[in-house]
């Protein structure tokens, strides 16, 4: 029987699979005022919306000034006016200057920046018609991944943005209850995925230094520090369903399934489906990690001691100690309960156009 280290390897490849969550671990048409979109208040907006509105993340992009100038002119030559750009800050990744946005008359909104950053603006736009588009500039880019919009041609991505398909797609929304009991339970949206566990607390330990050195590798290192933590009792009731009792490392409850590299860690996930996929993880130390990894990598996963697959429209985990908890990579804090429903077509975004099936002429 192979020892802990051999199997030490293993276990390392469902970490990189797993921090890729983290990493985030989520007809063409024109900008046109044709009333087919709603702002906030429920009118119909009219020609002034032809204005786009770039909410960015300045530590992601490149260089500033080139790209301000570089989307002017994407604007110009589309026929919008010079367009707004917003950028974030640590106190506020993008939720403020997309209700700026909203209010200052803008007909797309572009999220420039990594999942963090799509995710802020996307929870604005929930509901409005107004449509996202998003430039992908983060580490992981799931979410733009999921969508099909590239995340190596910012060229490209931009083209999408303003004439790309519109399309409606699912979001998770969530209840992080941090005593249990909690009167008021913060609110908070993912696109991508949300954690609850091991995801979570590998999110949460590693440290900025680190990552600015090292990148995605500073993900695993703390994922490797983590492997031999304790599992957790909890029980999980899904739907309207009776309350199912498990010892877990972690849930993790998505939106869309596509990691990094192709990798489907939930291979039935899709973004406009009405329902959330779930994993739940319950190894036990080194062997069990092994476990998981050759799991996921098979795609067995319904009905598996280590890892589960089910689906459901909502969900509620209640745990009996505080856990670490991540929306889209982003930590949330601790919480003994965690509850998860999805809001159906609440997101207006620009994709690519769908590729129609071509079948070669034989005559």
């Amino acid at each position: 029987m192979p020892g802990h280290g051999e199997l030490a390897p293993i276990a390392a490849v469902f970490v990189l699979l797993l921090c890729a969550i983290l990493l985030f671990l989520l007809g063409r048409r024109v900008l046109s005022p044709d009333g087919s979109h709603r702002d906030p208040s429920g009118q119909a907006p009219g020609p002034e919306r032809r204005k786009a509105a770039f909410v960015i993340n300045p530590i992601k992009i490149d260089s500033e000034r080139r790209r301000r100038a570089w989307a002017t002119e994407a604007c110009r030559q589309v026929g919008l006016s010079e367009p707004l750009w917003l950028r974030t800050t640590p106190e506020d990744p993008g939720s403020g200057q997309t209700r700026q946005a909203l209010d200052r008359g803008a007909g797309v909104i572009l999220a420039f920046g990594g999942d963090g950053t799509v995710r802020s603006v996307a929870s604005e736009l929930a509901s409005t018609g107004i449509p996202l588009g998003i430039l992908p500039a983060g580490t992981g880019n799931l979410f733009a991944r999921n969508l099909g919009v590239s995340v190596s041609d910012l060229d490209d991505a931009l083209q999408v943005a303003f004439g790309g398909t519109e399309r409606t797609v699912d979001i998770g929304r969530a209840e992080i209850d941090v005593t249990g009991r909690d009167s008021a339970p913060r609110q908070e949206s993912f696109l991508v995925m949300a954690g609850l566990g091991f995801d979570a607390e590998v999110m949460a330990e590693v440290e900025p230094r680190l990552k600015q050195k090292v990148g995605w590798w500073a993900y695993v290192v703390a994922g490797m520090r983590l492997l031999h933590g304790r599992r957790t009792k909890v029980a999980i009731r899904r739907d309207d369903g009776p309350p199912l009792v498990r010892r877990i490392r972690s849930v993790v409850i998505g939106n869309c399934g596509e990691l990094t590299g192709g990798i489907q860690l939930m291979p039935e996930a899709r973004l406009d489906d009405g329902w959330l996929d779930v994993v739940v993880v319950s190894p036990r130390g080194v062997a069990g990690w092994a476990a998981v990894a050759a799991a996921v990598l098979t795609r067995s996963r319904r009905h598996h001691t280590i890892v589960d697959h089910f689906r459901c429209r909502k969900i509620e985990i209640r745990a009996e100690r505080p856990l670490h908890v991540q929306m889209d990579g982003d930590p949330s804090g601790t919480a003994k309960v965690l509850r998860v429903h999805v809001d159906p077509s609440a997101l207006t975004v620009r994709s690519p156009m769908p590729r129609i099936p071509w079948k070669p002429w034989n005559g």
